[in-house]
């Protein structure tokens, strides 16, 4: 019984963040992340030119109303209006046609595209934005949901603070990460109480990537996973008598 109230008390280890603080300082992060292209993906692409009349770029710019689109039909939600990169990883691309993007980051695409369109306009400037980026936040947290991101990269660290940070009843050592890459899911784990996060292959989420954040045993016996401790201390004894009886 006294192991039961024990283990129901949080130390203040297992609720702080970063309780090795002093192993990263100096520590180099990685700036140049970006997620690469999936299919599926909706991509908002945009081309100007700092030299030339915004005519002349109007044949590379998407038809809002739907032209311009791969696999992206009339009448969607216009925040999702984009390139649909098709399941071979292709977008349709105006004048240029089909373009290979999947695998590639937003700049990769950026400087493929300027390339391409460079023999047509000059000075060419393409800004690649992933619009359906979004993660799913499940559990423990004060606002699970789904999260729109709006710059393309995202940590761990940032998406439990756009989530009201995780719960008095959420475990933290143990936060987990559901990824889908090239059709196989894998699963991660993050202990937000350790500076070991910073080198996860997890601390930079993806897109469609799903967190959950796991109960404590508190909040679980509170849903009435476990039974009360006289409940339980109960079954101990009755058990230990049957064993007793059937022994003798």
């Amino acid at each position: 019984m006294l192991s039961i109230i024990v283990s129901s008390c949080a130390t203040k280890d297992q609720v702080v963040y970063f309780n090795d603080v002093q192993k990263i300082e100096g520590q180099k992060n990685l700036l140049e992340y970006e997620p690469k292209i999936e299919r599926n993906d909706v991509l908002r692409i945009n081309v100007s030119s700092s030299s030339v009349n915004e005519e002349i770029v109007a044949p590379f710019q998407m038809n809002q109303q739907g032209g311009g689109q791969s696999g992206g039909g009339g009448g969607q939600n216009l925040s999702l209006t984009g390139y649909l990169v098709s399941p071979k990883g292709t977008i349709n691309f105006p004048v240029l046609g089909t373009v290979d993007v999947e695998g590639l980051t937003r700049t990769e695409i950026q400087e493929k595209l300027q390339t391409q369109i460079s023999e047509y306009v000059r000075d060419p400037v393409v800004d690649v934005r992933i619009v359906n980026f979004s993660i799913t936040v499940l559990g423990e947290v004060n606002s699970p949901g789904r999260v729109q991101i709006t710059d393309g990269r995202i940590t761990m660290p940032e998406l439990l603070a756009m989530s009201g940070d995780v719960s008095y009843t959420g475990k933290r050592q143990n936060i987990r990460v559901i990824r889908e890459v090239d059709g196989v899911k894998s699963v991660g784990f993050i202990d937000m109480t350790e500076t070991d996060l910073f080198d996860s292959p997890y601390y930079y989420l993806k897109q469609n990537d799903i967190v959950y954040v796991e109960p404590t045993y508190a909040r679980m016996k509170s849903a009435g996973f476990f039974g009360s401790p006289g409940a339980i201390l109960g079954l101990v004894s009755s058990t230990l008598s049957l064993i007793f009886i059937f022994t003798r």
